[in-house]
């Protein structure tokens, strides 16, 4: 056996027990997608970020996803990028999965997907690549020159300008490596072809803005695990919810959608860039050491910031006791 088929075969057991994991850690919890914390001027906040990915994970998620859209990967560094990365591995201490966001095009994809590796991160979340719309087969490219230089699995994420076909979709499944695909298109139609077409174990992840509001439907076309960024600021609210999901609690589920989830996509809505914002926001409503958003982000306005105290007060009094205050610690 040669080197390059050793260091093959390798990958595929790696992959093949990532998978594993990640179904495992889905059936139990939501994904986390930890905040990435700035001190005030801007700088990384090292400590705040461990303080607040311990916290995170000390309620339970099925995997956690440092440096992705809800981590602010856009306007890390490469050093920056580093430092989260390990810290989460660090703090995950092996209890679950650890799944980094890449992004980019493929030569810098593959730029972070090797910090990655060497942080010891288990897989790769592939964040849509920067401005360009491209072809079918060009999107398929790019995912392909990623998986020949690194050997963490893929999840491919496709939102923005990246939406693949379904015979796209049926080339990714057969890239060594790719492992998995993520949607925040919500074009179920798309989807139920796509989970038709899949090989058996290849992972589907309901990655809609704020997916509570659409895990059902996303659960009915076969991807019942979803992301999830209010566990980010309010693990209890969130844990609630995929109780209710996995338990088929309606009455309970519609409850959280009517009284906290949609009045918070409402909110949400009123500012460009408020999908991230606003839950930095919140996570400073609970005490968490995340600090502020770097730009091209704002934080929210002083009218937006007390509107989101008092649905939070709200939403957190829908939870079973006991309940903590906004401002509580985990």
């Amino acid at each position: 056996m040669t080197a390059e088929t050793t260091a093959g075969t390798t990958a595929d057991k790696h992959g093949e027990a990532v998978v594993e994991r990640l179904r495992d850690g889905m059936a139990r919890g939501v994904l986390s997608f930890p905040l990435t914390s700035f001190h005030r001027d801007g700088s990384l906040d090292l400590d705040g970020f461990r303080a607040h990915v311990a916290a995170q994970i000390a309620t339970g998620p099925g995997a956690v996803f440092p440096a992705c859209g809800t981590g602010e990967f856009f306007s890390l560094d490469e050093d920056e990028y580093r430092r989260v990365v390990t810290a989460t591995v660090e703090v995950a201490a092996g209890r679950l999965p650890v799944v980094a966001g890449i992004g980019y095009g493929w030569a810098q994809a593959a730029r972070f997907a090797r910090i990655a590796e060497e942080a010891g991160a288990d897989a790769l979340l592939v964040l849509p690549h920067y401005l360009v719309a491209g072809p079918q087969e060009g999107l398929v490219a790019q995912v392909e020159q990623i998986a020949v230089r690194t050997r963490l699995p893929l999840i491919v994420y496709q939102r923005g300008q990246v939406t693949f076909s379904t015979r796209s979709l049926e080339r990714l499944t057969r890239i060594p490596g790719v492992i998995g695909l993520k949607d925040g298109h919500s074009d179920l139609d798309r989807l139920q072809r796509f989970t038709l077409a899949a090989p058996e174990g290849f992972l589907f992840f309901n990655g809609a803005a704020t997916a509570e509001i659409q895990a059902r439907a996303y659960a009915a076309v076969g991807v019942p695990a979803y992301s999830s960024a209010v566990h980010a600021f309010a693990p209890e609210i969130a844990d609630a919810f995929f109780a209710a999901h996995r338990d088929h609690d309606d009455a309970a589920m519609d409850r959280l959608l009517r009284d906290f989830y949609i009045p918070f996509v409402e909110l949400r809505d009123r500012r460009t860039g408020y999908a991230v914002s606003l839950v930095k926001a919140a996570a400073r409503l609970r005490g968490r050491p995340v600090g502020p958003v770097r730009a091209p982000l704002t934080d929210p306005s002083p009218t937006d910031l007390a509107d989101l105290e008092t649905l939070l007060t709200a939403g957190l009094a829908l939870v079973p006791a006991p309940v903590a205050s906004v401002g509580a610690a985990l």
